[in-house]
């Protein structure tokens, strides 16, 4: 369970297109399933770096109480809008767009080009300090071995959206692009209903029917 929920989560904050996925599409597309395939990979580490962060972080800070509760509350409304978000981006239909010129770089200047637009992401960053924090804390809080495997779900998340994004991309993408950010932003409120309702439900057990959550 610790792999699925890791590996579920970090799609979640996978199919959010921002600017690292836009990136790495339109890098894919121009240049090469492998150029956009190292960017993609820098996006992974970054984001894993955030996880351990989050983790490290909120273990301490969920002891108290006001803290809990804060996040969950919190949490459960960002998680419900982020979801409505997802379902209007669907609604109104995604256009995939250019980003000026891009310039050929080697594999290890795309990877740490990655790692920076993981790290510098305002989406991202809005969602491990609200959002991903707590779920990662509940989800891997259950000592070294299952924290273990829920990193490694989430970054073997990351790194399968990575190489399917970068194939459909370098293969087709100038043709279903807008089709594909559609079924992603379709695919991603399905996963942030998930967790809402995962959230709610299991705060509403642990604060009013105080029930241990396992």
């Amino acid at each position: 369970m610790p792999f699925t929920n890791g590996f579920l989560l970090s799609l979640s904050l996978c199919l959010d297109i921002g600017i690292a996925n836009i990136a790495m599409i339109t890098l894919a597309m121009r240049r090469g399933f492998l150029q956009g395939f190292w960017l993609g990979l820098g996006t992974c580490i970054g984001d894993l770096i955030y996880a351990i962060a989050a983790l490290a972080g909120m273990t301490v800070l969920l002891q108290f109480d006001t803290v809990r509760w804060a996040l969950w509350l919190g949490g459960s409304a960002l998680l419900v809008w982020f979801a409505i978000r997802m379902l209007l981006a669907a609604w109104r239909g995604g256009h995939l767009e250019a980003r000026g010129q891009v310039v050929v770089e080697s594999a290890w200047r795309e990877f740490l080009r990655g790692i920076f637009l993981a790290l510098s992401s305002p989406s991202a960053i809005l969602w491990f300090t609200a959002v991903g924090g707590a779920l990662i804390s509940r989800s891997a809080g259950g000592g070294l071995a299952q924290a273990g495997w829920f990193l490694t779900g989430f970054f073997a998340a990351g790194l399968f959206w990575c190489l399917s994004l970068c194939a459909v991309a370098s293969q087709g993408g100038r043709l279903l692009g807008d089709r594909l950010l559609t079924w992603s932003y379709l695919l991603s409120a399905g996963i942030f209903c998930y967790f809402a309702l995962y959230v709610i439900v299991s705060g509403y057990r642990e604060f009013i029917l105080a029930v241990p959550v396992a």
